[in-house]
């Protein structure tokens, strides 16, 4: 497995949905979700460009030497409250910190805008991705929203503290 060297830092922004950029990393995130996930209605991908308008949400990319490697997002689901979505790491460049360095971002951009807690959801056979979050203060909770009647959705939380 590749560490990361000083060269290698992620540099991260805030860019379009419908960017080349952030449609080839949610391609690539579909993909994967659809072979883990074969079952109907298993996997849950919806997220529009409004969700992510600034004071709304955010996109997020992550750019090793000028090529989109990860990405994530923000969207708001209620007062204070936004939910965690499209979190992914090429697998060429996985077990660098490159999602932790994109949640990190997300939960700072969160911040900003008010939210108070974030939700998300994923699933059992995301082993890494539930380490992740368990890693990053994340706790179970029970399933909301769309996932609701989803026996393949975990849903997790984390209250933020404010900056400091």
């Amino acid at each position: 497995m590749n560490r990361t060297h000083p060269a290698d830092a992620l540099a991260i922004r805030r860019e379009e949905l419908g960017s080349p950029a952030a449609q080839r990393l949610m391609e690539a995130l579909n993909a994967e979700l659809r072979a883990r996930y074969p079952e109907p209605g298993a996997t849950h991908f919806r997220l529009d460009a409004e969700e992510v308008a600034a004071n709304k949400g955010a996109f997020l990319i992550g750019y090793l030497h000028g090529e989109p490697v990860a990405c994530g997002a923000i969207r708001c689901i209620d007062e204070g409250v936004a939910e965690i979505k499209r979190m992914y790491v090429i697998p060429s460049v996985r077990g660098r910190g490159f999602s932790r360095s994109i949640l990190a971002a997300l939960e700072e951009n969160a911040r900003k805008i008010a939210v108070r807690r974030l939700v998300l959801e994923t699933g059992p056979r995301q082993l890494e991705a539930l380490a992740l979050y368990r890693r990053a203060g994340f706790v179970p909770i029970p399933r909301f929203g769309e996932y609701s009647i989803s026996e393949l959705s975990l849903c997790m939380r984390k209250d933020l503290q404010p900056s400091t």
